[in-house]
């Protein structure tokens, strides 16, 4: 089992031609997520309106990114503000969470280890947890920014971007947060700040300029790694943080904030309290994250919530949909070649022969 791949022919064509080929995943997804909102607390007038306020957002930060958006809803046949929806998922699930609905909740979401090695390459590995009626929403599609740099990325069909690598030497990791601090007042989507940080940065600095200079309304965490460097880049309508790793090259992160001022409003600390426990195994298997093999590294995160770290996922399907989770991906950027390489499912059930590189 892979993700089905989409390689971008032309950078002028770009979002046009993606939303034509693509226009069935697309058109799915954007279903998914519309009976998500439902169930979680929002109705279908509400969700536009935060659709075209995102949209309208987006144009006055990175005006070519909400071109893009339109062009893919008008190559596969919906709204401008129908893209913006998908790409804005992560501020609309927050506002439904800030109305007082019923939002998202239940054991689940990423987990992110990086290591900096004395020698050789960065060895990074996360998991990618989601709802999982959204299993099939993942594409792996590669793209030529106008700088001539080639970015390939994991992302959701519609969305501009999410985890991702580039030829030009930077790869970034990606967790959600929750702060206190979010907001219904639809700002920046998340996922177009990876997207800048993919086609522009070529460091940890101009990466963190670019996550400072966008109005957000919900919280994530972009972890940036180059050859020689790596930091979690906590974002909040409160503030933006840069985590550096630890003595020894070690930064790992899960779904909550560690930079102490962000962390006084963490809205994770109630009702998923797994973050920590899944963090602590992270730190406990740090021998193994260390390792040069993505395959060794991938077990090193293998946990289940009977052993006290939900790291992989499993929907219990008596549950509604906006309570199950499930480990979609396992994920590891190889930054000297520029490629993803990316398991369907969690860490338990990886096999030497069910990596995809991409």
């Amino acid at each position: 089992m892979t993700f089905p791949t989409f390689t971008s022919s032309h950078p002028r064509i770009r979002g046009k031609e993606l939303g034509s080929r693509l226009a069935p995943r697309i058109t799915a997804n954007l279903a998914g997520y519309t009976e998500l909102f439902r169930v979680a607390g929002a109705g279908d007038a509400q969700v536009r309106a935060w659709g075209e306020r995102a949209l309208e957002r987006s144009a006055a930060w990175a005006p070519g990114l909400a071109d893009e958006m339109a062009e893919i809803a008008a190559g596969a046949g919906l709204e401008p503000w129908q893209v913006a929806v998908v790409n804005a998922r992560t501020e609309i699930l927050a506002a439904i969470d800030m109305t007082g609905a019923p939002g998202v909740a239940g054991e689940g979401e990423c987990s992110t280890s990086v290591v900096l090695p004395p020698d050789g390459p960065p060895r990074t590995v996360q998991t990618w947890d989601w709802h999982d009626h959204l299993r099939d929403a993942p594409v792996l599609w590669e793209y030529e920014h106008g700088s001539g740099r080639v970015v390939r990325t994991f992302t959701e069909a519609g969305a501009l971007a999410k985890i991702g690598v580039t030829t030009a030497g930077l790869g970034v990791h990606f967790n959600l947060l929750r702060h206190r601090s979010d907001s219904a007042d639809i700002g920046v989507p998340v996922h177009l700040i990876a997207r800048r940080i993919l086609d522009e940065a070529d460091t940890v600095a101009q990466a963190a300029e670019i996550a400072r200079s966008a109005r957000v309304s919900a919280s994530t965490v972009i972890t940036v790694v180059t050859e020689t460097e790596a930091a979690s880049i906590e974002i909040s309508p409160a503030g933006v943080a840069v985590i550096p790793p630890r003595p020894g090259g070690v930064l790992l992160h899960c779904n909550h904030f560690l930079d102490d001022g962000l962390a006084a409003g963490e809205r994770h600390a109630n009702d998923r309290p797994g973050t920590y426990r899944r963090l602590r195994h992270l730190e406990e298997n740090v021998a193994g994250l260390r390792g040069a093999d993505l395959h060794g590294r991938a077990l090193a995160m293998l946990g289940h919530e009977p052993d006290g770290a939900p790291v992989c996922a499993h929907p219990d399907l008596t549950q509604p949909i906006h309570q199950r989770w499930e480990t979609i991906a396992t994920i590891g950027l190889d930054l000297p070649a520029g490629r993803l390489r990316v398991h369907r499912g969690g860490p338990c059930r990886v096999t030497e022969t069910t990596w995809q590189t991409f």
